[in-house]
């Protein structure tokens, strides 16, 4: 079975958080970019990085991504997510301006 392609930048995100590199994982973010964890929106730097350091890369959290789907700006990502906080097949949508993450929603599969 082939390796789903991820797009710029979100090959070099999915690298960050395996990495465990919560600076390069949050730079690939556009500066007004959010995370939208199940309808709990994070929109600051400061507030990326507590829920990050708590529940995502902190949590020492590493995706094995599994599909990937593009329409436009908009890339599904479904993943095997694995971490101290939740394990289990997860799905992420981002959207993407001039090369960067606006948005990150997880919402589950």
């Amino acid at each position: 079975m082939p390796v789903p392609t991820l797009p710029p930048p979100l090959d070099a995100f999915v690298a960050a958080v395996n990495g465990g590199d919560t600076d390069a994982a949050l730079a690939l973010f556009a500066p007004e970019g959010e995370i939208d964890d199940w309808g709990r929106r994070f929109t600051t730097p400061k507030a990326m990085r507590a829920w990050s350091d708590r529940e995502f890369i902190g949590a020492q959290g590493y995706m094995t991504v599994t599909r990937v789907a593009r329409i436009g700006n908009q890339i599904t990502v479904d993943a095997a997510w694995k971490s101290n906080h939740y394990s289990g097949a997860s799905r992420f949508l981002f959207t993407l301006v001039d090369g960067r993450i606006q948005q990150m929603r997880i919402v589950g599969e």
